[in-house]
């Protein structure tokens, strides 16, 4: 386990968590738990409901979904220099997960769950906004990005109906 100011540091280093102070940031880490999954584990479920958030400290993971015939494929695989985070619509919905995460390596997490995250929200609300407003920044990243892949998809397929 690292010190305090080595926590702090370290979780300076991710996006969701960069518009927060030392200060701020220290009271977080305070309700977060750290989790530890060797390889080849199934950090996240698609399908399955979700309840907390996940900052990949140490290790690497891919993300995988699931196509309609039952096959999974990899969407993306990240690394813990990427300083990423993964699991934050089950902050906001407690929602079906929409996609499987699995352990590459050994990986080390800090996780957030969504009754944690609530009650400090409520004892901090100036940090809980932040926070929120930095889910929403990725959350909107992510959904114009999709927006934009769905729009190359049915060109595509309209090209492809026109050349038939």
């Amino acid at each position: 386990m690292q010190s305090g100011n080595e926590m702090i540091k370290g979780l300076k280093t991710f996006p969701l968590l960069s518009r927060l102070s030392d200060e701020e940031l220290a009271s977080l880490a305070a309700v977060m738990q750290e989790k530890r999954f060797p390889a080849g584990t199934e950090i996240l479920r698609e399908g399955e409901e979700g309840d907390e958030l996940f900052l990949l400290l140490e290790g690497s993971v891919d993300v995988l979904k699931t196509t309609p015939y039952g096959e999974p494929y990899v969407t993306a695989s990240l690394r813990d220099s990427y300083h990423c985070s993964f699991g934050e619509m089950a902050l906001i919905d407690r929602g079906k997960r929409s996609a499987t995460v699995r352990a590459r390596t050994a990986c080390r997490t800090l996780s957030l769950g969504y009754e944690a995250f609530q009650s400090f929200c409520r004892e901090n609300p100036t940090i809980g906004l932040e926070l929120l407003f930095s889910i929403s920044a990725t959350l909107v990243r992510d959904l114009r990005m999709e927006n934009e892949n769905l729009h190359i998809v049915y060109q595509a397929l309209i090209e492809e109906i026109e050349n038939n």
